[in-house]
């Protein structure tokens, strides 16, 4: 059955290593990411749109048209004077990886701020994933704006997604953080949180205990990563079980891992998979992704 899957959030120019000590410039971001991944395996009577903003300067032409390359639709994109894209460089040690970001004068913490606009993209997917970046790099008055439109979009049926990605650093303040990530939970109806920060920002014992925190917020279903433990799956009229991680011989850069995950199993889950069909092929296609340089990866290197 045809559809559209809106992703929402930022993506930003990415600058990658090289060989010969160099850059290479790219354009990534973890809603971006999932939303590549979901059109590499989403069937052509699906489309895939972001929703962000950007400048108008020479690089955020060139980051459109590198998004409507790769099959994205860029309608609802805003365009703002005077911003531009944020930046971060990717730094690896043994296949791990940190960033450095340059994001103050980033569009895309606008883009929430033309309410009117947002609920046009909203009310036209039927799919709607955002993270928890997604919040934290809005004003107080913009995520108001954003979840009250995914709270409207939930209560009309759609499935709305969200990973909550917690990045501490954009945030001003722990308990706001916390109490800002609960409130995107409650707007959505699927979650897809990563254990480990769990335990480390909402102090959880267990997947167990994660899943039931979540559900008792009203989320009906829940996919809890653990890296190479596997991810965990307790959807509404289903017992609880547990998919294996896809081994992986040679980690290279991890960058993406969560976002292909997730853009990988929604494409499988909205086109008649079962949950745990949709987190196999997932884990499949993460593996793949970790074992290349950078965020996004080409499709023929991950289905040969």
């Amino acid at each position: 059955m045809a559809g559209t899957m809106l992703s929402i959030g930022e993506c930003m120019v990415e600058l990658m290593q090289a060989e010969g000590g160099l850059l290479r410039k790219g354009y990534a971001g973890d809603t971006f990411n999932a939303a590549y991944y979901a059109r590499l395996f989403l069937p052509s009577d699906w489309s895939v749109a972001y929703c962000s903003a950007v400048g108008t300067d020479t690089v955020s032409d060139e980051m459109l048209a590198f998004m409507a390359e790769k099959g994205i639709d860029t309608g609802p994109v805003r365009k703002i004077e005077g911003r531009t894209p944020g930046l971060y460089m990717i730094h690896l040690k043994d296949g791990e990886r940190s960033f450095s970001y340059w994001r103050s004068a980033s569009a895309a913490r606008l883009l929430a701020d033309d309410p009117d606009h947002l609920r046009r993209a909203v009310e036209g997917a039927d799919l709607i994933l955002f993270s928890g970046i997604t919040l934290a790099i809005l004003s107080r008055d913009a995520v108001e704006t954003l979840l009250a439109e995914l709270r409207r979009a939930k209560a009309a049926g759609k499935r709305v997604v969200f990973d909550p990605n917690i990045r501490p650093r954009l945030w001003d303040d722990a308990e706001r953080m916390r109490r800002t990530l609960t409130e995107g939970a409650r707007a959505a109806s699927l979650l897809m949180p990563s254990f480990d920060d769990e335990v480390t920002h909402f102090g959880d014992s267990s997947i167990t205990a994660t899943i039931a925190r979540y559900k008792a917020l009203g989320v009906a279903d829940v996919v809890v990563k653990d890296g190479e433990k596997g991810v965990t799956l307790a959807f509404e009229g289903s017992e609880e079980s547990h998919v294996p991680a896809t081994p992986v011989a040679r980690v290279v850069d991890t960058t993406s891992a969560g976002d292909s995950f997730n853009g990988a199993f929604l494409s499988r889950l909205v086109t008649g998979g079962s949950p745990s069909e949709a987190a196999a092929f997932a884990a499949r296609i993460a593996a793949g992704v970790i074992g290349h340089h950078g965020a996004l990866v080409d499709k023929a290197k991950l289905v040969g």
